[in-house]
């Protein structure tokens, strides 16, 4: 790709990028929020046109107008947030657009057979035949790239193809993407996550703000070497914190059970825990354990079939989801489109979303005051360094993941909630950002907050809590003091092989 060059209002994406991709290489494309990786990568895929540029491929300039157009030179994508039908099967949804018909009739079988094989070849594990609202992210994540491979694709972008995953499927990712190149595929990888970068990356090309900053080869650098092309100064890894002080019960949960949606069972079986005020309390599990319907359970989302939940004291087992927010409860929430933003709003509507209805930004006659919500929501902009083409004016859909998410801590956060239950709160940030963040949670406990921490990072969980619990199949297998355990010791809760008490 040579000096391309895409503008969008009130800012450029990429400006005067050059990138090259060798055969057989895996090349990681790092940078922070809103760098403009995505948009480049979009450029390549045909999603957008560049204002200047060209684009080769083994030598000769091509224009790729669409995604057919690339897909007819063998570049292939997996997004960010999947382009999957969800109400497909995987089988369907890998051969969508590239049917094999014979006299006008589908030929699934033969098609059904070259997915098994390519699933077998490459280790890709999925059932053909479930429907994909059935099945878990991973699995969802793997019938993108088989979509790739039906296609016989050799350049595969994978845009933060790690943000939803487990560390178990992450370790699996990564060993696929070995595979593939060693096979001669060429890989672009965009990702935040340094550690990965340096495990699986051959080489590493930082943008910064939409320019490019230089490209290293990986056996060459440092972690700490990237974080500081990437953001432009040093960044802490380490979370700094004072032992927890924890005081009087904010939130106390007792024998909850929470209908499962996938299966007759319940996904949340009997739980029941506390969260005092000054102290991060982590639910640790691998995905799909039940902690999401527990989080539902807490915050409303889903309606609750056994037990009671009460924040200080009061039950809120039945509230409202407005009733729990104006009491004291804030949700950063796991999946940010679906429950953190309306995504065609502006920022500043999505700012205000649970306080709309409040004396500070609704008159007596029940009129917005429009210059008071722009007001707060320039100063969230500001301290919370949410960045995007028009400020606050700006759709929440144009802007980049994890400036989006930024978007949401921010609103959680200035809510001044006592409790914060905070659903994989990083997910899909650079290290910057991942930085501050974890700051605001530690600044949440210590003003005296409780904080309910749910992640599948492993190292966020250690760094960050005072106390996790394990979850597995639904229920709590264990309690840990994250000063005495260690990851070995988690995962071993975390995959059922140990209980507490046994």
């Amino acid at each position: 790709m040579l000096n391309i060059t895409k503008r969008f209002p009130g800012i450029i994406a990429n400006d005067n990028i050059t990138l090259q991709l060798k055969k057989g290489e895996i090349h990681a494309l790092l940078g922070e929020n809103g760098a403009g990786k995505s948009t480049l990568m979009s450029v390549l895929f045909g999603l957008y046109q560049p204002e200047e540029g060209t684009i080769k491929k083994d030598g000769q300039v091509v224009r790729i107008k669409d995604p057919n157009d690339a897909n007819d030179l063998g570049i292939g994508m997996v997004h960010q947030h999947f382009k999957l039908v969800e109400c497909f099967t995987i089988l369907d949804n890998i051969i969508l657009g590239v049917e094999p018909c014979k006299h006008g009739f589908l030929q699934k079988a033969e098609a059904r057979k070259k997915v098994l094989e390519l699933s077998e070849k490459y280790g890709l594990k999925v059932e053909p035949d479930a429907l994909v609202e059935d099945v878990t992210v991973g699995m969802q994540q793997r019938t993108e790239i088989l979509k790739m491979l039906y296609r016989d694709n050799e350049i595969l972008i994978f845009d933060e193809p790690t943000a939803v995953l487990t560390p178990q499927e992450i370790e699996e990712l990564m060993q696929i993407m070995r595979n593939l190149a060693a096979e001669g595929k060429s890989i672009l990888f965009i990702s935040h996550k340094l550690n990965e970068i340096m495990e699986v990356a051959d080489r590493c090309s930082v943008l910064r703000k939409g320019k490019y900053i230089g490209t290293v080869n990986i056996a060459d650098t440092s972690k700490e070497e990237l974080s500081r092309m990437m953001v432009g100064r040093d960044v802490e890894f380490q979370v700094h914190k004072e032992p927890a002080q924890p005081k009087d019960v904010i939130l106390e949960v007792k024998d909850l059970r929470v209908a499962s949606k996938s299966h007759n069972n319940d996904a949340v079986k009997g739980v029941s825990f506390q969260v005092r005020a000054g102290e991060i309390v982590c639910v640790a599990g691998i995905d799909g354990n039940g902690q999401t319907e527990l989080v539902y359970g807490l915050t409303g989302l889903e309606p609750i079939k056994g037990g009671s939940i009460f924040l200080e004291g009061k039950d809120i087992s039945n509230a409202s989801i407005r009733k729990r927010s104006t009491m004291g409860v804030s949700h950063i929430p796991e999946d940010r489109h679906k429950h953190g933003l309306v995504l065609d709003y502006t920022l500043e509507d999505n700012m205000v979303l649970q306080r709309y209805f409040e004396p500070q930004f609704v008159n007596s006659a029940g009129f917005l005051k429009r210059g008071e919500i722009r007001k707060y929501a320039n100063r969230l902009i500001e301290q919370y360094d949410v960045r995007s083409g028009q400020g606050p004016i700006t759709v929440a859909r144009a802007m980049s993941g994890g400036n989006q998410q930024k978007a949401i801590v921010a609103r959680e956060i200035d809510k001044d909630p006592e409790l914060l239950i905070a659903v994989q709160p990083t997910r899909g940030l650079d290290v910057g950002a991942i930085e501050y963040i974890h700051r605001q949670i530690v600044a949440q406990r210590d003003a005296g907050k409780g904080v309910l921490l749910v992640s599948l990072e492993l190292d966020e969980v250690m760094a960050l809590s005072d106390r996790i619990l394990v979850m597995y199949e639904g229920e709590i297998v264990g309690e840990l003091d994250p000063k005495t355990t260690t990851v070995e010791e988690m995962g071993l809760y975390m995959a059922g092989a140990k209980r507490k008490g046994a």
